[in-house]
């Protein structure tokens, strides 16, 4: 395919050099002449290993030009891939000004070109990006007929470029609602075997993949400076850390829904946190993560409280599934809030026996619900038969046994990803989605 890569940084430079491999003419585009020159004769901008023999073996094979006019460039291909930069500017907000330029002359191209044409975004943009400059620049040439619109993220690590566009980690394809292309140019050019998602998903997951990132370098070196600082070997820790594949290094915790709660990591934060302070050692990530659990569940209170209905029943209130420990438990703060604002509530747990709790997990409900007993029903039915609004912390009673009493008037907010609910004839919203 002819393919004009707009923007010949670091994204468009390895694109367009790998696309080459595969046999696509590749059509550079930018506004500085040097970088358009140097390109257009198979020499690399950037310094990225294996980048220059491509680029100098597809110059050879005559797979590879470069220019500045756009016009020339959208008439000699098919498809555009807008990876141009997105600075940050000083306040912080996202610089989407050459992306639009750029949008904007390929639409004007297309339109004169008259014939049908595709653009994928490259460039990292926040959710919305993509369909704002959609609706701007090229909503009329869609609706003709004219172009299809991707937004397809990159995951190109500097110094491994290369290898990771021959072999992504993660490929996704961005559509307009979220289903799977009608042509299959994209795929094939850009990861085989994507995900598909809306634009807006695809532009959320490339910056949750990058604030992930963050957060594991920079956890792993607030661990290593307490670790130092207690004459520990942080290396050494992190490296045992890293052999748990069941939870430390997985798909384990990753998951939007509840907060944390329980006996062990509220209390471990929190001590951890204080020895940090008390020994004068800067920890920001550990000392802000109860307040970004509060956050959560502050969030899932106001899901509540946003309607005009006051009777609502909880299923599910230890702090998970299969334990009846109401230690730290999230629900147990919704529970607690709710009263104090004077909602009416009923609560189901059928791991939860008052007459069998002891010690701590005793004490503290005690303490902080003293009439529970006068709350809990022996089923979810009647809890649904008799609350308005459903707080679905647990997968705790069968879907059959809900929807004999699920009705339109019901507003259910699943917190545990219990996709089943959305089928029942309720309003229903998750925590997350």
């Amino acid at each position: 395919m002819n393919v004009s890569i707009f923007g010949l940084g670091y994204v468009g430079a390895v694109t367009g050099g790998c696309l080459t491999e595969a046999g696509h003419r590749v059509i550079g585009v930018d506004v500085h002449e040097a970088k358009v020159e140097a390109y257009g004769n198979g020499l690399s901008p950037i310094i990225e290993p294996e980048l220059d023999a491509l680029l100098a073996n597809a110059s050879k094979a005559g797979l590879l030009s470069a220019t500045t006019d756009a016009y020339a460039a959208v008439q000699q291909s098919e498809i555009s891939i807008i990876s141009v930069g997105t600075p940050s500017q000083e306040n912080g907000k996202l610089n989407l000004s050459y992306v639009r330029v750029v949008t904007q002359q390929i639409a004007d191209a297309i339109e004169k070109k008259g014939h049908h044409h595709t653009v994928i975004f490259r460039s990292t943009m926040l959710p919305g990006s993509t369909r704002s400059l959609v609706d701007a620049t090229l909503v009329d040439l869609g609706a003709r007929g004219l172009v299809d619109v991707y937004y397809c993220p990159e995951f190109l690590r500097e110094g491994t470029a290369v290898k990771d566009f021959r072999v992504p980690s993660l490929a996704v394809v961005g559509t307009w609602n979220g289903e799977g292309p009608g042509t299959t140019e994209t795929l094939e050019i850009l990861g085989r075997k994507p995900e598909i998602m809306t634009w807006e998903g695809a532009e959320m997951i490339k910056y949750a993949c990058n604030a992930f990132h963050a957060l594991k370098v920079s956890f792993a070196n607030e661990v290593g400076r307490i670790s130092k600082h207690v004459n520990v070997d942080g290396r050494r820790v992190m490296d045992v850390l890293c052999q748990d594949q069941r939870l430390n290094i997985s798909r384990a915790y990753l998951k939007p829904g509840n907060p944390f709660g329980g006996s062990c990591l509220p209390k471990d934060v929190s001590a951890l946190g204080s020895f940090a302070r008390m020994e004068g050692l800067s920890l920001p990530l550990l000392d802000h993560t109860l307040a970004t659990n509060n956050a959560h569940l502050d969030s899932l209170v106001r899901l509540v409280t946003r309607t005009d209905k006051r009777k609502v029943g909880i299923l599910g209130l230890a702090f998970k599934a299969d334990t009846d420990d109401l230690r730290g438990s999230p629900m147990v703060a919704v529970a607690e809030t709710l009263l104090g604002r004077g909602y009416e509530l009923l609560i189901y747990d059928p791991q939860l026996n008052l007459s069998r709790l002891i010690g701590a997990n005793q004490a503290d409900i005690n303490r902080r619900m003293p009439h529970l007993a006068a709350l809990l029903r022996s089923s979810a039915g009647e809890v649904v038969a008799n609350s308005e609004i459903i707080v679905a912390a647990q997968r705790c009673a069968p879907l059959e046994e809900l929807s004999i009493h699920a009705h339109a008037d019901h507003f259910v907010i699943d917190v545990n990803d219990w996709p089943e609910l959305e089928s029942l004839p309720w309003r229903y919203e998750g925590i997350c989605w």
